[in-house]
């Protein structure tokens, strides 16, 4: 059997092309506290700094064994593009992701979205990290993300009151969420352009839990469709909480694969897709990877029972929380390439 690169195997993955083994990899973020210790740096830098960010990615990789690097960690970037203060916890020697303490948009008729943020806040800096990661461990294909433009709106402002809006003002948010979605179109060209090998779009505030089925066919999914046919492959739609009645819709909206968290049933889900879809997910990443009452063994049952339900690949269900319990996070690992040699149903195998 042939042995693949991390950056051969996820591509090759991405294309449905046979494979040596099943990738471990993510499309939302991956940088974990020893790769951000092995720099001898804060977490806190990491999100300000292009070095410290594609260097805490590189190294979270290669002493994990994950077989991508995804950049950036944090969902506020845009945010802070736009004009809301962010607070980055820059002394803090915690994990504290940045935040946004008070969103200056309070109603619908505020928010002034610019047409092209990428040269403001800390955008240019993910570009330059990615420049980083490419030169410096050309083994592993980059990975990037934007959320969708109904979950970005609760980054710009309090997402209740899109949500109250959907029926009662539908005209307002239809015109905020197309503006958000040429945003997110033109932020996820400046990524692939500076060279990001692949990319997820992260829709988790329109999941089936949150919205009716109906209202994500109406609303969330002709403009997710949008995202999708302006950027290049390979491109993945996530999204999170209860996805079951959204899975044939999200196949339709253009993306190469569909990744799920863990309230998915991924078996059920594969039902729903069929064996042509790539359908990533769904690892329990808090529970599995960094409780530290969690036993190794559960941790390598877990990631047997995802693989034995039908997944194409173990994809973390959502951003891996930095703190982990590393025997427990290189085992899911380490059981995902054993374990995963068997084709998947829609990917073979070398």
């Amino acid at each position: 059997m042939a042995q693949l690169t991390p950056k051969e195997r996820v591509m090759r993955f991405l294309k449905k092309e046979p494979i040596d083994t099943m990738p471990f990899f993510s499309g939302m973020g991956m940088v974990v506290m020893p790769g951000i210790k092995k720099l001898g740096v804060n977490f806190a830098s990491v999100h300000t700094d292009a070095q410290r960010m594609a260097m805490s990615a590189i190294w979270s990789s290669k002493l994990m064994g994950f077989d991508c690097v995804v950049i950036p960690y944090d969902m506020t970037m845009e945010s802070e593009a736009m004009g809301n203060e962010i607070s980055l916890y820059a002394d803090s020697e915690d994990i504290l992701y940045p935040t946004i303490p008070e969103k200056i948009w309070k109603t619908l008729d505020d928010p002034k979205i610019p047409t092209d943020i990428t040269k403001m806040g800390r955008l240019p800096i993910v570009a330059e990290a990615i420049k980083i990661i490419k030169k410096e461990a050309p083994e592993y294909p980059v990975g990037c993300w934007q959320l969708g433009p109904f979950t970005q709106s609760g980054q710009i402002m309090e997402l209740d009151i899109l949500l109250k809006a959907v029926f009662k003002q539908k005209a307002k948010v239809e015109s905020i969420l197309d503006q958000l979605t040429d945003m997110i179109i033109n932020t996820g060209k400046f990524l692939q352009d500076a060279g990001c090998d692949y990319i997820t779009l992260r829709e988790p505030g329109a999941a089936a839990d949150l919205l009716s089925p109906r209202t994500f066919n109406d609303l969330i999914k002709p403009r997710l469709t949008r995202i999708l046919g302006a950027w290049k492959s390979p491109k993945l739609l996530h999204m999170c909480g209860k996805t079951e009645p959204l899975l044939e819709m999200m196949a339709q909206c253009g993306a190469d694969g569909i990744t799920v968290d863990i309230n998915c049933n991924v078996k059920k889900g594969r039902e729903i897709l069929g064996n042509d879809t790539l359908f990533m997910g769904n690892m329990d990443t808090y529970k599995m990877t960094c409780d530290p009452e969690t036993p190794e063994q559960t941790t390598i049952e877990h990631v047997k029972e995802i693989i034995d339900s039908g997944i194409d690949a173990v994809m973390p269900g959502c951003d891996i929380w930095p703190d982990i319990k590393e025997e427990n996070m290189l085992a899911a690992v380490k059981t995902t390439h054993e374990y995963g040699k068997k084709p998947s149903p829609a990917v073979g195998r070398i």
